[in-house]
């Protein structure tokens, strides 16, 4: 069958069937990370922050086992081969939680939410996509660049499975399927999400579609005759990807984003209507629209900065232990829960009157 496909179409096919699972996870599961930060810190409940942490010890466990089984080449993944500044992933991780928590979503949940007929969701996911290439290749690249060279550490390990592994004796492999155990029984740890399957379901089907994408564009970089970047889940960069896709297909064509995009909306749609909750929703209040154009912005200049968003470094650069998933994912919890304090205190400067 794969072989009446070209190899585009089959890594944006390969983006849509895990994006479609991602969107379901949103829509039927409650997979959300900004939802998940403000039950830890207003609800006093964790299960949906453990949640995430099992997806991400699920997709290492999946990603390391793929390369257990040389399925999967993993310094050949996007993490491992861009370099690693910790000042870009601090700072891009900041300003991309506090543009969520004013924006009422990350780029994922912004996707989840407009399959289900959110047209303010439609709003952050065009003015998010927009401003990622304004940071990636329009008037800030350089900027963005040169920060980057400036403060990038020197080429070498890239990932915590091989400092463990240079410490205990254990082979990379082997410390990341260590590693992302360990994750997956902290994260089961607590009685609340054992005596609640659908968490537990939802936060595995998370993290195998993580490591599906591995899977699927090593796959045909390693069968095929196309030279295939290595990549899984992201939902910044490809925002603006499938803006250009749509409004020429010269310009930017099939990729393995456009396809994760197409695939969380269907998805969501799909959990939307089988949860009866999809409905049409426009904002109504121009104070938030502001709001939510502002955190748009803010995320999608952070995600490009940090390379990569809540999916991108939260769950897919974990997934293969890059040094960048853990800072970055402290630094968009520090961000959001700044901002969330804001709104809830008021944040006058953009609640004001207009």
């Amino acid at each position: 069958m794969f072989d009446v496909l070209s190899d585009t179409t089959l890594v944006a096919l390969f983006g849509f069937l895990g994006g479609a699972v991602l969107g379901l996870a949103a829509r039927l599961g409650r997979f959300c990370t900004l939802g998940a930060i403000e039950d830890y810190l207003y609800q006093g409940s964790d299960i949906r922050l453990r949640m995430w942490f099992l997806a991400i010890g699920v997709a290492g466990l999946a990603t390391f086992s793929l390369a257990a089984a040389d399925a999967l080449d993993l310094s050949r993944t996007l993490y491992h081969l861009l370099p690693f500044s910790p000042v870009a992933s601090i700072v891009g991780g900041l300003l991309f939680g506090y543009g969520m928590s004013l924006a009422g979503n990350c780029g994922f949940g912004a996707l989840a939410r407009f399959g289900g007929g959110d047209l303010r969701s439609f709003v952050i996911v065009l003015v998010m996509g927009i401003s990622a290439y304004f940071m990636q290749s329009g008037a800030l690249a350089g900027l963005r660049i040169q920060l980057i060279t400036a403060t990038s550490m020197p080429p070498g390990t890239r990932d915590y499975a091989s400092l463990l592994g240079s410490v205990t004796g254990l082979s990379t492999i082997g410390a990341g399927l260590l590693i992302s155990l360990a994750i997956i029984l902290a994260a089961l740890a607590s009685r609340s999400i054992r005596a609640r399957p659908g968490p537990v379901v939802w936060g595995a089907l998370v993290g195998l579609a993580i490591a599906s994408g591995w899977a699927g564009t090593y796959w045909i970089s390693a069968e095929r005759f196309s030279i295939t970047p290595v990549l899984s889940h992201t939902f910044t960069a490809p925002l603006g990807e499938t803006l250009l896709f749509l409004m020429t297909s010269s310009g930017g064509g099939l990729s393995f984003g456009v396809g994760s995009v197409f695939g969380v909306l269907a998805g969501a749609f799909c959990g939307s209507i089988i949860k009866g909750h999809f409905r049409w929703e426009a904002c109504e209040d121009p104070r938030e629209l502001k709001r939510q154009i502002i955190g748009a912005i803010c995320m999608g200049f952070g995600a490009v900065l940090a390379l990569g968003c809540t999916i991108g470094q939260g769950i897919s650069a974990f997934s293969v232990m890059a040094l960048s998933a853990p800072i970055t994912f402290a630094a968009i919890f520090a961000g959001a829960t700044l901002g969330l304090r804001h709104l809830i205190t008021g944040f006058p400067s953009l609640t004001a009157g207009r």
